[in-house]
C-alpha cells in the first residue's frame, strides 16, 4: 500500500476516529485505525466494537492497493508534528512507514484482514427524519443523560417512535428531558443511544446523512462517512407517568433575566431557592455559609406565594438549550416536580425538598 495526501485532509480524520479507538489496551488491534487503498480512494476504519467509524477519502496521490493497520493516537501523535505538506504513507514489511521531506517515521501494524468489521447497513430499517432535526433534538436532552448509573438503561437517550410523534427521551433520576418531533411515517419502535454515541453524532454530523437501525445497532451515514454504535439492551423507565397531567399555575417568563439572576446567586453555592410572589420573583442561594439574593420585579398576577428549591444547572441546562425569548414555568405546590417548556422540548425537574 502506498499514497501520498495533504496533512490537514489526513489529520483532520485521524483526530475525529480518536474517540473510537480502544484506550486502555494499546496491544489490542481496536487501538489500531485500519486504512485501506483501493479504487475508490482511502477507506480509514476505527472502532472498539461497540461504536465505531468508518471515513473515506478521495484526494490521494500516487496510490497503490493495499490496506494497513496502525496505533491511532501514535499515528495521530506523529502527524500533528509534520509540516502542513504532503506525507507519503507507504507499507513496508510489518510497518507502516510514513514519509515528509526528510523526517521518517516507521510504526508497527496488525494484520488489517483481522480487524473488525464494521456493521452493514443493507439490512436495517430507515429512520425517516432529517439529521438535522435528529441531531438538534438529541443536543436538548443531552444534558439530562445519566452517567454510570447501575441501572444502564439511563446512560443513554430513548429514542420512543409513537404514531403521532417521536419522543427524544433521557433522565438522571433528578429530572426528564423530552424533546419531541412530528412522526410522518416511520413504524412505532423504541430503542436507547449510549451517551458517548450521543455526543460524537453531535460532533460528526452537520447535513443531511441517512439514519438506519435494528434491534441492536443504529448507523448514520453520508458519501464521506459511515458512524455505528451499539444500541443499549434494556428498557426504558415509563417516562410518561411521570409528565403531569395538570398544572395549577404556568407562568411564561423571560429567559435572559432568569439566566442573569440565576447565575448571580449560584457564583459561590448550586442550589438556589426561587420565591415567586404577586408583584416580584425572587432568588436565593441555599448555601449555609453565605448569603446571596436578587429579586427581578414581575407582575405575576398569582394569589399565594410559592417557591421552587433546586439544584441551578438543571434550569441552566434547560435554558442554554431553548430558542424563544419567554419559557413556561408550570408547577402545582412546592416541593413537588415542577415543569419547564420551551415549544416542544420540556424538563421535569425534582425539586430540594425544604422544611416548609
Amino acid at each position: 500500500m502506498r499514497f501520498i495526501i495533504t496533512k490537514n485532509i489526513i489529520e483532520n480524520v485521524i483526530a475525529s476516529m480518536q474517540p473510537f479507538l480502544e484506550k486502555k489496551d494499546a496491544s489490542a488491534i481496536t487501538s489500531h485505525i485500519y486504512l485501506e487503498i483501493n479504487n475508490t480512494g482511502l477507506i480509514l476504519k476505527a472502532t472498539d466494537y461497540e461504536i465505531g467509524l468508518e471515513s473515506h477519502i478521495d484526494n490521494v496521490n500516487e496510490s497503490e492497493d493495499g490496506k494497513a493497520t496502525v496505533n491511532g493516537s501514535n499515528l495521530l501523535g506523529i502527524i500533528k508534528r509534520l509540516k502542513n505538506e504532503d506525507i507519503t504513507f507507504e507499507t513496508a514489511t510489518n510497518n507502516l512507514v510514513i514519509k515528509q521531506n526528510k523526517s521518517i517515521f516507521k510504526l508497527p501494524m496488525y494484520d488489517a484482514n483481522e480487524y473488525p468489521t464494521i456493521i452493514n447497513n443493507a439490512n436495517l430499517k430507515s429512520l425517516d427524519i432529517s439529521t438535522l432535526n435528529f441531531i438538534s433534538s438529541i443536543r436538548k436532552i443531552t444534558p439530562a443523560v445519566d452517567n454510570n448509573n447501575p441501572k444502564f438503561e439511563l446512560n443513554g437517550a430513548l429514542i420512543d417512535i409513537k404514531s403521532s410523534k417521536t419522543n427524544f427521551v433521557a433522565t438522571d433520576t433528578r429530572r426528564l428531558a423530552i424533546s419531541h418531533l412530528e412522526n410522518m411515517s416511520n413504524d412505532e419502535s423504541q430503542f436507547i443511544i449510549p451517551k458517548k454515541a450521543i455526543i460524537e453524532i453531535q460532533k460528526l454530523f452537520i447535513d443531511d446523512a441517512k439514519i438506519t437501525y435494528d434491534d441492536t445497532n443504529l448507523v448514520i451515514s453520508n458519501d464521506k462517512m459511515k458512524f455505528f454504535t451499539k444500541l443499549i439492551n434494556g428498557k426504558f423507565p415509563d417516562y410518561e407517568r411521570i409528565i403531569p397531567s395538570n398544572l395549577k399555575h404556568t407562568l411564561s417568563l423571560p429567559k435572559n433575566i432568569l439566566v442573569e439572576s440565576i447565575k448571580l446567586v449560584t457564583s459561590l453555592f448550586s442550589n438556589i431557592k426561587i420565591t415567586f410572589k404577586s408583584n416580584a420573583i425572587v432568588f436565593e442561594s441555599l448555601d449555609e455559609d453565605s448569603e446571596s439574593q436578587t429579586q427581578i420585579d414581575l407582575n405575576l398576577e398569582i394569589e399565594d406565594e410559592f417557591y421552587l428549591a433546586v439544584n441551578a444547572k438543571y434550569l441552566l441546562d434547560f435554558l442554554s438549550m431553548t430558542n424563544n425569548e419567554n419559557v413556561t414555568v408550570g408547577f402545582n405546590e412546592s416541593n413537588l416536580p415542577f415543569y419547564l417548556e420551551d415549544e416542544r422540548f420540556f424538563t421535569i425537574v425534582m425539586p430540594i425538598v425544604l422544611e416548609k
